[in-house]
């Protein structure tokens, strides 16, 4: 994103105070606005004799972001990115992957939609255990959903090694492939996801096992807060994290799998969470609910770039 130095010609109101007041604070760029808590900066802003002009740029910057888009691409561009990105990875659950064709698609955004109670962590899990057969998985675990109890016994369903030993050698190559940080806000995950996309530029080009997937359980969690608080903000830092999650799945071939929430909607339905700003971010959503008293789950398809919304299956965990 642009320095703020770069932005004074177009708006005015990036002049010397305004970017002192932010170098101060260690911000010299739009991502750097970003990742800082926004909350405290205000604060900051209100304690200084030019608080209305630093209000006023911290605005600019929001309203800049709020209308961020991604870049125009022509045919040939988006045919030669179908065909980096075809590659699936099952996610282990066969209902799920025979809906999907084989699984989750590297290098786009794939969000789970469901009440409490749903599967959603489940899937995650399960996905996480298949994937990190081979792979470095990073979950990002935002409620203290990560259970490696639960990834071991969907290990120990799929394997029969010869002898205990053998099966201990496995579960400890699998877990070690799998590294879970805690996030509490999103502050904390702008951090966690900067600190990976300097990882994935060292990692690109390199040889033996590579992170390919990342989990966030749940984006919804960390956003809600901020929306709930002040729109204009919300929604900046809501469309910021959905780039960079895109981003990365995108430039460095990675499969993001994110979970969202239901909330009340319309005839007392529920609906996702986060709004209409945010459905058009995840290239799929699935939507995830359990059958009442059984083990039985559904997934039907509300978005996705190749399948008509609206096709089922049922799955067992």
């Amino acid at each position: 994103m642009a320095r703020l130095a770069n932005l004074e010609t177009e708006y005015p109101v990036f002049d010397s105070t305004v970017r002192n007041f932010c170098a101060s604070h260690g911000i010299f760029s739009v991502e750097d606005f970003l990742i800082h808590d926004l909350y405290m900066l205000a604060a900051f802003a209100e304690q200084n004799n030019s608080s209305e002009r630093l209000k006023e740029g911290i605005a600019q910057v929001l309203s800049i972001i709020d209308d961020m888009h991604q870049p125009w691409l022509n045919g040939m561009e988006l045919l030669e990115d179908a065909k980096r990105n075809k590659h699936v990875f099952p996610t282990g659950i066969q209902g799920i992957d025979l809906l999907l064709g084989g699984g989750i698609r590297v290098g786009q955004l794939t969000e789970l939609v469901g009440p409490s109670s749903s599967g959603k962590t489940q899937v995650c899990l399960r996905t996480a255990s298949n994937v990190a057969r081979n792979h470095i998985v990073l979950y990002l675990d935002t409620g203290n959903s990560f259970s490696p109890q639960r990834i071991a016994y969907f290990l120990g369903k799929t394997i029969n090694p010869s002898s205990t030993q053998a099966k201990n050698q496995f579960l400890q190559k699998v877990m070690s492939n799998i590294s879970c940080h805690s996030v509490f806000d999103i502050f904390a995950m702008f951090d966690v996801l900067h600190q990976l996309e300097s990882y994935l530029r060292f990692q690109d080009g390199r040889g033996g096992c590579q992170m390919r997937l990342l989990i966030v359980d749940s984006i919804s969690s960390l956003i809600s807060p901020v929306l709930g608080s002040s729109s204009t903000q919300g929604r900046a830092l809501m469309t910021s994290a959905g780039y960079l999650l895109k981003k990365l799945a995108h430039q460095h071939n990675l499969a993001v799998l994110i979970i969202n929430h239901t909330v009340g909607g319309e005839g007392g339905s529920s609906k996702p969470a986060l709004g209409d700003s945010w459905k058009c971010i995840p290239h799929s959503r699935l939507f995830l609910s359990c059958d009442r008293g059984s083990n039985n789950y559904n997934v039907s398809i509300l978005r996705h770039p190749s399948m008509a919304s609206g096709k089922a299956a049922r799955f067992v965990i």
